[in-house]
């Protein structure tokens, strides 16, 4: 008897034993898993889960005036995004004053490889704090890629997501993007505006750190795999253009010395969760101070944005980022790419194109085809004249992007009040003549819109 109540309790003692060391093992399988993952989440990039369409190929960033092109703009100006180390500017009507001692104090601070590197504003970030967030800069965190250097998405270790822009260095050009980007928005905030959070100036690298937008940009929308319906409805897509154009406002009325973005385009909008459109990339971005009209320098950009007088004469105004907005407009009304060889010969040029339909009273064919609910035909109408104000071959004659805004918010028609004199419309420009779009609105262009 006393030896099977001594077998039960070796039993139970074993037993009990076993259950308990099963127990710790759960429990310390669990709480390892746990470690695992938020280590993962605080140091790889992992992609987002919605779902945000690829596009094929970028709109082409050119270089013209080589033997090779076949077309005409491309060989009468060099459209490209480099650096513009050694090109001299001469600014209209009185000199730049704004900015230029900012320059000289950033370009000797960033010449500093030192860890006490201050630039005023936002965060200074370790070479070693981006290289964790961003997982070693691998190939599964890029986000965008560009002339300027690659964009990472990155994770900080109290879980905020960034966006790092990891600059080339050939040929001092690091230096150059990242002194233009922080003279132009360093100490920008706006909600249309990507913020930029802080930086990162170690021995001959230059990152730059943004805030991290986490839907793509306009033009995986546009010209994206999304199917035969758009999630870009006709409102979303008045919602962007708005909120672009609120941007763009800002950025020449609302600063000093004003800034000009110089690279207007769909892929540079990015959008969030809630399609708020912000603006980015102000690699190309100059500084236009109050007493200057213009300033001249190399004409770059991306080919089928830039403006005709830029072209001609390289001298950069507020207008000539109208133009480039006037003709994103045509892009999200339309969902076509500016320029598209892949079409017919007359469908070729976007704005070619869109005042020939225009002119031919095909207004409601211009629309994209993937918008299932049309807008109605005054606010079509609304639109395509904003467009073609944007648009107009005379600098002049644009609107400043504070009256685009009311114009896109307002319903009125902007040409009600406008009239053209003969001579407008008698006199094209060479550009014009050579077959090249110089974007001017005629008399009849807006008499075919209103249905007069």
């Amino acid at each position: 008897m006393a030896g099977d109540e001594k077998l039960y309790v070796v039993i139970t003692v074993v037993v009990c034993s076993f259950i308990f060391i099963s127990v710790m093992v759960l429990v310390l399988c669990v709480y390892k898993r746990k470690r695992k993952v938020l280590a993962k989440n605080n140091s790889t990039s992992t992609r987002t889960t919605t779902f945000v369409p690829l596009v094929t190929k970028e709109i082409t960033e050119i270089k013209g005036g080589g033997d090779h092109h076949d077309h005409q703009l491309e060989k009468e100006v060099d459209v490209m995004k480099e650096k513009e180390n050694g090109v001299d500017e001469k600014v209209g009507s009185n000199n730049v004053s704004g900015g230029s001692g900012s320059l000289k104090s950033l370009k000797s601070s960033c010449s500093v490889s030192s860890q006490d590197v201050s630039l005023g504003w936002g965060r200074w970030y370790s070479y070693k704090e981006l290289e964790i967030a961003t997982s070693g800069f691998a190939n599964e965190s890029v986000i965008g890629e560009g002339g300027y250097g690659v964009v990472y998405r990155g994770v900080m270790p109290d879980c905020s997501v960034i966006a790092v822009k990891n600059l080339f260095n050939n040929k001092g050009q690091a230096e150059q993007e990242f002194k233009v980007e922080v003279e132009a928005i360093g100490k920008v905030r706006h909600k249309n505006l990507v913020g930029l959070v802080g930086y990162c100036v170690e021995g001959v690298q230059r990152m730059l750190v943004y805030e991290y937008v986490d839907n793509g940009n306009l033009e995986q929308w546009l010209h994206g795999d999304v199917g035969p319906s758009s999630p870009l409805t006709w409102d979303v897509r008045m919602k962007i253009a708005t909120g672009t154009a609120k941007g763009l406002a800002y950025l020449h009325e609302g600063l000093e010395p004003k800034v000009v973005h110089r690279d207007i385009k769909s892929s540079n909008i990015l959008l969030d969760k809630k399609w708020k459109p912000k603006v980015s990339d102000f690699g190309l971005a100059k500084l236009l101070g109050s007493d200057a009209s213009y300033v001249t320098t190399r004409v770059m950009g991306t080919f089928g944005y830039v403006a005709p007088e830029y072209v001609s004469s390289g001298r950069l105004t507020e207008g000539s980022d109208v133009y480039s907005f006037g003709v994103l407009l045509m892009e999200i009304i339309s969902g076509r790419r500016p320029v598209d060889y892949a079409r017919p010969a007359v469908e070729v040029n976007l704005v070619d194109w869109f005042k020939m339909m225009v002119a031919n009273r095909r207004s409601e064919e211009v629309l994209d085809p993937r918008i299932e609910v049309h807008p109605s035909p005054r606010a079509l109408k609304r639109i395509l004249l904003v467009c073609l104000r944007c648009i107009d071959w005379n600098a002049s004659k644009r609107p400043k992007m504070g009256q685009v805004v009311h114009m896109l918010d307002a319903d009125e028609f902007p040409f009600r009040s406008e009239h053209w004199s003969a001579q407008d419309g008698a006199h094209p420009s060479p550009r014009a003549r050579a077959g090249v779009s110089d974007g001017t609105p005629t008399p009849s262009l807006s008499k075919a819109v209103e249905g007069r």
